[in-house]
């Protein structure tokens, strides 16, 4: 099987009711793709924090302060996903930022271990979703790891995603510019080896973007 769904009935009820973390995508300014929500299967006992994240990602953030938006960057906890939001939050978001950030995946339910996704796991309506999200909400800035937009090339939904970048702009590549929406492709939060001076350079592009933007405020 190409992925295994989380065990927990709970987690699994909360992104079939709201399938994203952190700010609602509709209304956020950068959004974060991923591949799929992946969690340790016990989740539900070691870190319950996780969802009063869920219920409200925003308020967390606000509630838990800087460095901490979400529950991965509890200092107690040292599994699945730690390295993933470790590396973002070097980027530098602050928690009056956290109504700014939302995370969505190309999978519509949580996972655990490792997956291999392929366009027939993936549920056409939550794609139909989240085109209307790039299409209609209202984010500046969104951010799709290189195997997300191969992933998402392969499926009918996103005919706008060009196969090859159009430009580069320092150390990101530009997918689609429009109605003042940038699309950027870069390298995975939990890369490593010799990627891993790369994604230094993007995460600290994205950081100058985010003082631009309170230069400008």
């Amino acid at each position: 099987m190409p992925y295994e769904l989380h065990p927990s009935g709970r987690l699994k009820a909360y992104f079939q009711e709201r399938p994203w973390q952190g700010a609602d995508p509709f209304q956020a300014v950068f959004l974060f793709v991923g591949l799929d929500a992946n969690y340790d299967p016990s989740i539900e006992e070691t870190l319950p924090e996780v969802f009063d994240y869920l219920d409200d990602g925003v308020a967390f953030w606000r509630r838990h302060g800087k460095g901490v938006h979400h529950p991965f960057r509890l200092p107690r906890y040292h599994g699945t996903g730690k390295k993933y939001h470790d590396r973002f939050a070097e980027i530098g978001f602050a928690p009056e930022h956290a109504p700014w950030v939302s995370f969505v995946e190309l999978l519509h339910l949580p996972t655990t271990g490792r997956s291999t996704l392929t366009p027939s796991d993936l549920s056409p309506d939550h794609l139909r979703f989240l085109a209307r999200i790039f299409n209609n909400g209202s984010a500046k800035y969104v951010i799709l790891p290189q195997g997300v937009a191969r992933l998402m090339r392969r499926t009918a939904c996103f005919p706008w995603l060009p196969v090859k970048p159009l430009r580069s702009d320092g150390d990101l590549s530009v997918l689609r510019e429009q109605n003042g929406q940038t699309v950027f492709e870069m390298y995975h939060f939990s890369c490593y080896g010799w990627q891993l001076p790369m994604l230094k350079r993007q995460i600290a592009q994205i950081g100058e973007i985010i003082r631009g933007i309170r230069e400008r405020a």
